[in-house]
């Protein structure tokens, strides 16, 4: 695409670029690593293409790549190291633990007293940003863009056909599609348009040495150091050292007059005054760490602005709400995220779908519940915590609660440990006296696995009810909604009164969405989707009604609806007692869906459960929550009901081989591979979004396959994005995983080659260092109420 243009308010290289630039030293860092598993992508194009700039554009860039040593000085950092191996064997990228030894070689100038192992990753270094800006420049305008500056955006004006007219002192720009890149100004650029886009700047100070001599008297380059509990970096500047600390989030500072009043016009080159009392903590430490230090003159303190979004991560992709706007905002890492991000970006413009799966960067997983207030809570919390330990299962919890709590959150926080989904606070696993209640982290199994297992038997043998208001809704309606839907989901569209379970395909036939869909009375229909999904999949739904001129209605009512899962073998009992609605099995059927009361409480009833087991949803009035909560809790008082949790949940559906999107599909899958057949319709008459790929796909044959896996281990679950392992090399990864408390052993999905797909196939499975036996099994591990039922029904009680 070469009609591009790019407008700077300035000149290239001003705002954040600028405090990482300043004077001679430069402070941006390169690596490969990221614990998450897609971002490892970013780092790894990033650096693969300033590699090769300097050939393309005959632009210098400064690269340094003496490698990156993470170092562990703690046993529970061992143990965060080898849990991020277990995620590196199926990615391009070298990362190795290594031992003491190996360190000092590398880092002579270290003090080893309490270093244990690293974790260094070959290829990280430093770059020279303005060099990099204008090599990237250089290419840009080779291949056709347009750079303009100074061009101060002064307004965004939307047209109806979808373009925009984007005006400066210079004139206006008509055009296609917008990004808003504009770093600490984008919470400016977002506000013309009404978006309150969530972003602090923060004030980050780096320190710089005169020439050290024996640094200076070092025949190569030293890796750049990361002490993770001291929470500072360190690298070599020419005969020098720079080091560069977080504070802890007491003591950080956030640009909090910028939220308030907005960025000063002029500011673009300025840095802000530094403050050494404010880090001389960690100066302190890293004195200690690399004795050197001590004899260094300071010559430099840089301090400036660097943008931080609640969570650390940038928002990346287009907006949910605002038509062809897109954004590339918030990057607390920006150097390192800047190549790749273009190109993920770009392949998405260019081919109307990511070329993988991104989610974690989803602007939209925001909404109107991220207050100034949350958002600067968060940022603080995200720059304290930069080099905490990365657990599994981790929670934070600054800012919270937000708003959005449910019609329950009063009756149950006291007795349960809660989670935070998209806003809302939902309970992961419940306590009973005695009890440890604490919030206790780890890469084993701890404090929540026995209280899961209760929660996993009150719904197996009694029943059960939890939480499930953080559920995405939305409510469709108008005489094209049928047509919309049948060309948006692959399944069939349901009859009135029931559901069905449906995937929204890319068009290259990946998993893009799974909802489910009731069809409540002709022509509406219930749309509802994960906590995570709500504007990622509403703005899918959106642009494809604008696009293809559909007449529907559609309106987001999640935060109007409270939700309450009833699950159990009792199920039918409980509710039973609390409506002259008939719940049989004859007369509200799986799958089925319908309007009625209990106690008086006006509820949308679906006969569905994720647990597998006999259950329903109850969605209804979220100021009804606390009312229908008590009256079902009472009812079953002689069933003995109880709460579960999130975490019983997962076992329960895993055991059943229910799959998850963002786990088992995404938009890194295909549904053939992942075992949707059924949900999928090739020969339904309508057209859905990537039925003509996944003809192809299926017709090419397929090269993986999600399998089951039992795995004998002792302390340790799989968690999912772990590496399988067969005959010495890393075949597969896992995609999710729990304890199975039916069978005592570990469960996980994984992706594996077509050819190691068949049951009773042995393999290994990584984790925390150490491979364990797996085999693969006939799924499910436990039979479904509803297939039980029907096998029973059958005369099957032998096969079953």
């Amino acid at each position: 695409m070469k009609d591009v243009v790019l407008l700077e308010k300035s000149e290239l290289t001003a705002g954040s670029t600028w405090h990482a630039v300043r004077k001679t030293p430069q402070n941006c860092l390169t690596t490969y690593f990221h614990p998450g598993i897609n971002l490892k992508k970013i780092h790894y194009y990033s650096i693969k293409l300033y590699e090769k700039l300097e050939e393309e554009t005959g632009q210098a860039v400064g690269f340094h790549q003496p490698g990156s040593i993470r170092i562990a000085t703690t046993p529970v950092r061992v143990d965060e190291f080898k849990y991020q191996m277990t995620r590196t064997g199926w990615h391009a990228t070298e990362q190795y633990i290594i031992e003491p030894e190996k360190i000092q070689e590398m880092f002579p100038l270290l003090n080893m007293n309490k270093i244990l192992a690293g974790l260094y990753n070959p290829g990280d270094g430093h770059i020279d940003p303005y060099s990099l800006t204008m090599a990237l420049a250089a290419g840009a305008r080779k291949y056709g863009a347009l750079l303009k500056y100074p061009a101060l955006v002064t307004s965004l004006k939307p047209r109806s056909d979808g373009t925009w007219d984007v005006e400066t002192p210079q004139g206006s720009v008509r055009a296609n599609r917008i990004v808003n890149a504009a770093g600490f100004w984008a919470r400016e650029v977002g506000k013309m348009i009404g978006l309150e886009h969530p972003l602090i700047p923060v004030q980050h100070q780096y320190v710089v040495t005169s020439s050290i001599p024996e640094v200076k008297a070092l025949k190569r380059e030293l890796p750049v150091l990361r002490d993770l509990e001291g929470s500072f970096y360190l690298r070599q500047e020419r005969d020098g050292l720079l080091f560069g600390p977080y504070e802890s989030q007491e003591k950080m500072k956030v640009q909090d007059t910028w939220v308030t009043n907005g960025v000063p016009p002029g500011f673009g080159k300025e840095l802000f005054e530094s403050d050494l009392d404010r880090i001389m903590e960690h100066i302190e430490i890293a004195m200690e760490m690399v004795p050197v230090l001590k004899k260094a003159d300071i010559i430099n303190v840089v301090n400036g602005p660097i943008t931080y979004s609640p969570d650390i991560l940038p928002m990346v992709g287009p907006h949910q709400g605002v038509r062809n706007y897109w954004v590339a905002v918030g990057f607390g890492y920006g150097i390192i995220h800047a190549g790749g991000v273009g190109k993920y970006l770009s392949d998405w413009i260019l081919h109307g779908e990511p070329p993988f799966d991104l989610i974690e960067l989803d602007p939209n997983r925001y909404g109107k519940w991220t207050t100034t207030q949350y958002t600067e809570a968060k940022a603080r919390e995200s720059y304290g915590f930069n080099n905490i330990v990365g657990y599994p299962k981790e929670e934070r919890f600054a800012g919270r609660p937000t708003q959005r709590v449910s019609g329950l959150y009063k009756t149950l926080e006291s007795k349960c440990s809660m989670g935070f989904h998209a806003g809302w606070e939902q309970p992961h696993w419940f306590y009973k006296p005695g009890q440890d209640t604490g919030y206790r982290p780890s890469f084993r199994r701890t404090n929540w696995f026995e209280p899961v297992g209760s929660e996993y038997k009150q719904v197996m043998q009694r029943v059960g009810v939890i939480d499930l208001s953080p559920f995405g809704k939305f409510n469709i309606k108008g005489q094209d909604s049928i047509r919309l839907l049948d060309h948006l989901f692959a399944n069939v569209i349901p009859k009135v009164g029931f559901t069905n379970i449906s995937h929204m395909l890319t068009p290259k036939g990946r998993v893009y969405a799974e909802l489910t869909v009731s069809h409540q009375s002709p022509g509406e229909f219930l749309l509802v989707t994960g906590s995570g999904s709500e504007l990622h999949d509403l703005r899918w739904i959106e642009e494809e009604a604008v696009r293809g001129r559909y007449d529907v209605e559609i309106k987001n009512v999640t935060d109007e609806f409270g939700v309450l899962g009833v699950a159990g073998p009792h199920a039918r009992k409980v509710l039973q007692k609390l409506t002259s609605e008939d719940l049989s099995d004859d007369a509200f059927k799986f799958l089925q869906t319908k309007s009625l009361k209990f106690s008086n409480i006006p509820v949308t009833a679906i006969r569905i459960s994720y647990t597998g087991e006999l259950g329903w949803e109850l969605y209804h009035r979220r100021e009804d929550s606390a009312a229908l909560y008590d009256v079902i809790m009472n009812a079953g008082q002689e069933e003995g009901i109880d709460n579960f949790g999130t975490y019983a949940m997962n076992a329960l559906r895993l055991e059943k081989a229910f799959r998850a999107w963002g786990s088992e599909m995404n938009c890194d899958t295909n549904p053939l591979e992942a075992g949707l057949e059924y949900f999928v319709k090739l020969n339904k008459p309508a057209d859905f979004i990537g039925k003509q790929a996944l003809k192809q796909i299926r017709a090419k044959g397929l090269t993986r396959r999600l399998v089951c896996l039992t795995l004998a281990t002792d302390d340790v679950d799989p968690e999912g994005n772990e590496s399988v392992w067969w005959n010495g090399k890393v075949v597969g990864n896992t995609t999710s995983g729990s304890y199975s408390y039916s069978i005592q052993k570990s469960l996980a999905f994984a992706y594996v080659p077509i050819e190691l797909s068949q049951v009773g196939q042995q393999v290994e499975v990584e984790l925390l260092g150490r491979n364990y036996p797996a085999t693969i099994i006939q799924e499910p591990l436990v039979l479904t109420e509803q297939t039980r039922n029907q096998l029973q029904k059958n005369g099957g009680k032998d096969k079953m």
